[in-house]
């Protein structure tokens, strides 16, 4: 299994976290009490399920390795295991961030992602 996890997020707040240093996550993550990511198997889903039709957004890599013992894999969707950050993320750890924008269908257009 690759190392490498992905979280979609609004690129404005993506802008401010990179001029504070840290990202904290999305209003979903503090509510939730951690960050939520993907692996590249479950990327689109969760693109589809929760940000559809949203603009603006970017996909951001991010060296799971980097995360330590704060990086959980935990059950969700159907049982799936979904790697879950109880902690800030350090960019540090960031890998890239790309554009994800929206195809003339309304689904978002992804990059290549390392499986």
């Amino acid at each position: 299994m690759s190392s490498i996890i992905y979280k979609i997020v609004p690129a404005t707040l993506w802008q401010d976290a990179l001029k504070s240093g840290e990202f904290k996550g999305a209003a979903i993550d503090l509510a939730d009490g951690y960050i939520h990511f993907s692996t590249a198997a479950q990327a689109r889903e969760t693109a589809a399920r929760h940000f559809s039709g949203q603009n603006g957004l970017l996909l951001v890599a991010i060296d799971g390795d980097r995360l330590g013992e704060k990086l959980v894999y935990e059950a969700s969707r159907g049982g799936d295991l979904f790697p879950h950050l109880y902690g800030t993320l350090p960019l540090e750890a960031v890998l890239w961030q790309k554009p994800l924008p929206l195809a003339t269908n309304g689904a978002h257009v992804f990059p290549e992602l390392d499986q």
